[in-house]
């Protein structure tokens, strides 16, 4: 089981990793605009849309590496004071009632979406230069993939510390 947990954050890790670069990218692609507006007076139509792309995809695929790390935002006026157990059935009572049935049916729904949309061949209306919108909408579905995984990951590891059992037992 362990060696199953820590496959499931190596992959959010590796997917960290990808997003890290795409910061480099957004920062090309946006410089590039801004050289492209104020120095050659000649704005990009394809630019801004591909940010938003972009910036997208980074966000999207950072979703599990965070949750690995315990760096969402919590209220901690009152999780902050509690022992490890009663923060794991906190965890565990939050991923049961809301983080499992929300992620699931939004991944579920984002994955059925990539696929109409790949079908369809639908592309972005609202851009002058209309790319092809399934491979955005095929990142979200992997995205909130991998967060539902890194989740059961990390509810795995609160049953432990809950139950008092250790990795490796």
């Amino acid at each position: 089981m362990d060696n199953l947990l820590n496959r499931i954050d190596w992959i959010s890790e590796w997917t960290a990793r990808i997003a890290r670069w795409l910061a480099v990218v957004l920062i090309l692609l946006l410089s590039f605009e801004v050289v492209m507006r104020y120095v050659f007076n000649s704005p990009t139509v394809w630019v801004m849309q591909t940010s938003m792309m972009v910036g997208g995809t980074l966000v999207a695929l950072g979703w599990s590496y965070v949750l690995q790390q315990q760096a969402h935002v919590r209220v901690d006026v009152f999780y902050g004071r509690l022992s490890a157990k009663y923060k794991a059935l906190v965890n565990i009572l939050g991923a049961i009632v809301v983080m499992f049935p929300f992620v699931g049916f939004l991944a579920y729904k984002a994955g059925a979406q990539a696929l109409y949309s790949y079908k369809m061949g639908e592309v972005m209306s609202e851009t002058a230069w209309y790319p092809p919108i399934w491979p955005v909408r095929a990142v979200v579905f992997l995205a909130l993939a991998l967060f539902l995984l890194q989740g059961i990951a990390q509810f795995i590891r609160d049953l432990r510390t809950f139950t008092g059992k250790e990795e490796g037992e």
